[in-house]
């Protein structure tokens, strides 16, 4: 039961590996427009439901839309889990409508013993009432204070960045789920608190807290790396490059190459002398850089096996060599191909090309027909707005 894209983004993974994904919606309501609000949000690309956010974290999947409010909509949410026989159930909505909606962990493992059950919400079941938004966790979470310049406001991640983690750390505990079930029989309950796993990220500065420290080692730091120094970007004759030095090796190999040759100094030749004086390298580099074009660059700093990378767009990430045929794909309804993003690792028989992301309720009837209901109950069930689709 899933909407936005935390959850969307993990059966994502799942659809991907060529396992059966059904996304429940839910009914039309007042004037609200009906179904997951992220069908809405975007440019139309195919019909008003299905519009360009919200393609890429549904295809491979089908739909149907229940009405969980009401008592005959549960029972027949248990009834098309059991007579499909569902491994998993997942749910990112509050905790607090769980055992209303009827899709609480012991309500469903009473009726699919042995269930999965994953639920994303922000901050876990001992906050049942608190909302999940990527931004605003963001926020909680420190990320907004760690990224952005010093001088500058906090900041969000370009990406949606701890739904995404979210999503990734329902996947891995499933993985991990059913390697137990395959050993002990039993189901698992799943909580995946999108606060705590953002959290599980600040790695490299809660632990400093411990210890005296700056406050730029626990702060904004813009571009430039807090530890490894001259680690940062750096302005070219034609736009901009990162250059990464990890070590005091890649310092060497940065400071041989006849136009860094000047910055070289005894000082500088340990990462702790070059942290001392990191704003003057930072300095001295850009002077360097920005009389080359990037490309001038990236050959030089490549033969020294200095670490770097260009700067690229997202059209030019999708033209990598690395990347361009790793891309998944889709199929428009009027035939027309789309590329989208590659899976995050090679699985051998995984599925590259999916199904276009299904309409509202798209495949209600034909899996209610699946699960035993018949053509009369179906139109009672519309009738009463128990489904819809």
């Amino acid at each position: 039961m899933e909407q936005a894209l935390s959850l969307p983004y993990a059966t994502l993974r799942f659809a991907q590996l060529g396992w059966r994904v059904i996304r429940i919606e839910a009914t039309p309501h007042g004037d609200a427009l009906p179904g997951d609000p992220n069908r809405y949000v975007g440019r139309r690309i195919a019909d008003d439901d299905r519009r360009s956010y919200f393609m890429a974290p549904n295809v491979g999947k089908q739909a149907i839309a229940l009405n969980l409010k009401e008592q005959k909509g549960r029972e027949v949410l248990k009834a098309v889990l059991r007579a499909l026989g569902a491994d998993i159930f997942c749910c990112n909505t509050l905790p607090a409508r769980y055992e209303q909606l009827g899709i609480d962990y012991d309500g469903l493992r009473a009726v699919r013993p042995g269930l999965i059950w994953a639920a994303i919400s922000a901050m876990g079941p001992d906050y049942p009432k608190a909302p999940g938004y990527d931004p605003v966790i963001q926020a909680m979470s420190g990320f907004m204070a760690l990224t952005g310049a010093a001088d500058g406001p906090p900041m969000l991640s370009g990406v949606p960045i701890v739904d995404l983690k979210a999503g990734d750390e329902v996947y891995a505990a499933v993985m991990l789920a059913l390697a137990e079930r395959a050993e002990t029989g039993q189901g698992k309950r799943i909580d995946v608190s999108m606060l705590q796993a953002a959290a599980s990220w600040l790695i490299t500065v809660l632990p400093i807290l411990n210890f005296e420290h700056d406050e730029a080692e626990v702060s904004r730091s813009g571009n430039e790396h807090r530890k490894f120094i001259p680690t940062n970007v750096y302005p070219t004759a034609d736009g901009f490059i990162y250059i990464a030095i990890g070590n005091d090796v890649q310092w060497r190999r940065l400071v041989e190459l006849a136009r860094f040759a000047p910055l070289d100094t005894p000082a500088r030749a340990t990462n702790e002398g070059r942290s001392r004086e990191r704003h003057e390298i930072y300095a001295e580099i850009g002077a360097v850089t920005e009389k080359y074009s990037t490309g001038e660059l990236t050959g030089a700093l490549g033969k020294a096996m200095v670490p770097h990378a260009a700067i690229n767009t997202v059209a030019q990430v999708a033209a990598l060599e690395a990347i361009r045929d790793k891309l998944t794909r889709s199929v428009m309804p009027d035939g027309a191909p789309i590329v989208m993003q590659p899976m995050a690792v090679d699985e051998p028989g995984a599925v590259s090309t999916l199904g276009f992301a299904p309409k509202y309720g798209e495949h209600t009837g034909a899996i209610l027909r699946e699960a035993g209901f018949s053509d009369d109950d179906r139109a009672h069930l519309a009738a009463d707005g128990i489904i819809a689709g």
